[in-house]
């Protein structure tokens, strides 16, 4: 039998490996997905599970159950791409004749000191979990800091007010505002909800040191006291991706050719957040990627010439603020509101369906 290894069972990993499912898959093809967890886990709400606002049973799918698609699990610890090998901690190694890098990212720290030591996590299941457990056996009137303005960081933050109204909340960027790469529209609405709800906004914050309790502002000369720090200000590739010899852009994901392939190693694609795209990391793009990995491969399949792709497109993003109000930017226009907050809701159900 000839393998289909994905490695990494997130959006990019789901998305191609139900494409291929859903068409003729070739006889002796069988494909294999390895992933540390035993079920996906929806990433673009693990903000919510941090604040304790659902539970993480809430946020697992399923991965396929097919007699073509066999799931293995551990973890990943190295590649050989000249022996077409891949190891797993615990495991046989495994050959492969075509093979999906989709490991996702992990928190980029920016090279501050301390920070990985002494903050918390968001971008796994499990640093997720312990999140919950470190926010919520704060005491009553104790300090939480995020560090980070983007998308994640607002909506960790405003979870958080909705689940723990007793806490005092800062958020803390080094640029001048909140979802600074997103519209002043947006940008205003979201820090008008701050105020309103007691969350504090710190802008022009350039951390140099994290410690126990304490952060410390390198623009200020200032010392920032805190019970908790929860860091979003950034992300990378995974290690192991990061220590691949291979051609990459200037925040470390690999250079890729039109259908998604290493272009020194086509029977290697990459997808997601390891991959260099003209998008943001966002579980949408690599979905979109997934789709695209699919159809090239089915094209090989049936001894056909890859097609032309078409460039990647998404419907928009979405981002909240709490269970009722929300922001996002759907086709180039700003919505604010309740409405965003809805097709979010919307979107998360057909995520959990295997709806799109």
């Amino acid at each position: 039998m000839r393998k289909f290894v994905i490695l990494g069972g997130g959006y990019g990993g789901q998305a191609i490996a139900a494409d291929l499912l859903d068409k003729q898959l070739p006889l002796d093809v069988e494909i294999i997905l390895i992933d540390r967890m035993p079920h996906q886990g929806l990433k673009t709400e693990y903000y919510a599970l941090a604040a304790g606002t659902v539970s993480d049973l809430e946020l697992r799918v399923k991965f396929p159950h097919d007699p073509r698609i066999t799931t293995k699990y551990g973890e990943v610890t190295g590649l050989d791409l000249d022996e077409k090998m891949v190891h797993i901690e615990g495991h046989d190694s495994i050959a492969y004749e075509w093979l999906v890098i989709g490991l996702g990212c992990t928190d980029n720290y920016h090279g501050i000191e301390g920070a990985e030591q002494f903050s918390t996590s968001i971008q796994t299941f499990s640093a997720a979990r312990r999140t919950y457990q470190l926010l919520n056996d704060v005491k009553p009137y104790g300090q939480v800091s995020i560090i980070g303005g983007g998308l994640s960081g607002v909506e960790v933050a405003a979870e958080l007010r909705e689940s723990r109204p007793d806490l005092n909340i800062r958020i803390i960027d080094r640029g001048p505002s909140v979802l600074s790469a997103f519209p002043n529209q947006l940008q205003k609405f979201v820090a008008v909800w701050f105020k309103e709800h007691q969350v504090e906004m710190r802008s022009h914050v350039s951390l140099s040191r994290v410690e126990q309790g304490a952060l410390y502002d390198n623009n200020a000369g200032e010392t920032i006291l805190t019970d908790v720090t929860v860091w979003t200000a950034g992300i990378q590739p995974v290690e192991l991706v990061q220590q691949l010899n291979l051609p990459k852009d200037n925040q470390g994901r690999l250079i890729i050719n039109e259908w998604h392939q290493l272009p020194d190693h086509t029977d290697v694609f990459v997808v997601g957040d390891c991959a260099s795209l003209p998008l943001s990391p966002s579980g949408q793009a690599a979905g979109a990627q997934g789709k695209q990995i699919a159809e090239v491969m089915h094209a090989v399949w049936q001894d056909k010439t890859p097609p032309k792709l078409g460039k990647l497109k998404l419907k928009g993003v979405l981002g909240s603020l709490g269970k009722k109000s929300g922001f996002g930017l759907m086709g180039g226009t700003p919505l604010v509101g309740k409405i965003p907050r809805l097709v979010k809701s919307g979107v998360l159900w057909k995520s959990k369906r295997h709806f799109g």
